[in-house]
């Protein structure tokens, strides 16, 4: 098995990547009684991006580095570093396995399926904390659950959708100053 060794690039990169999923937390917007963000838009481009360890670190990290900022507990903050990861993990290996369809099929199917483990795994962590951590009967539990998963759905609508138009507008730019090809384990570098 060959071994990549880290490079300036894809180190400075998931750096970046990151601080965006901080930074684009902060701001938030209402629609349909929920708040929408685009967090996980960017969460699913590190994944896409950098790949799936060096995409999910960076999109872990940001999003942990939230909410540790924000006050929750090490549990929540942990919690919200290996679903972050795992979202954009998930997003990585699709379009890893696509690479040699290098379009628009490839990154939708990976952001909606990143964009699903999350939502997946947010409602596994609200029903373990809901039901087994509070104690809550389960129709307190369902109901909760019912009430976060509509939210949770309308943010995993705007990642599916922001995320394959920002990759593919920033593919150019990356790959024009020799960027792209430097990233390691970039499924699209192989330009």
């Amino acid at each position: 098995m060959k071994q990549k060794k880290l490079n300036v690039y894809s180190l400075t990169t998931a750096a970046v990547m990151a601080a965006l999923v901080y930074i684009v937390t902060l701001f938030r917007f209402p629609l349909l009684g929920s708040k929408v963000h685009f967090a996980n838009a960017v969460c699913l481009v590190a994944g896409m991006l950098l790949g799936p360890v060096m995409g999910g670190t960076a999109a872990g990290l940001g999003s942990a580095l939230y909410d540790a900022q924000a006050g929750y507990d090490l549990a929540n903050v942990l919690i919200t570093y290996v679903s972050k990861f795992a979202m954009a993990w998930v997003a990585g290996m699709i379009v890893r396995r696509g690479e040699r369809q290098r379009d628009l099929r490839w990154t939708l199917t990976a952001s909606v399926s990143g964009a699903l483990t999350y939502v997946a795994l947010y409602m596994l962590k609200t029903l373990i904390y809901q039901r087994f951590v509070y104690s809550y009967p389960m129709d307190a539990v369902w109901a909760t659950m019912v009430s976060k998963l509509i939210p949770s759905l309308i943010n995993a609508g705007a990642a599916v959708i922001a995320a394959p138009l920002f990759l593919h507008a920033v593919t150019p730019v990356l790959r024009s100053a020799g960027i792209l090809g430097q990233l390691r384990g970039n499924p699209m570098s192989k330009d």
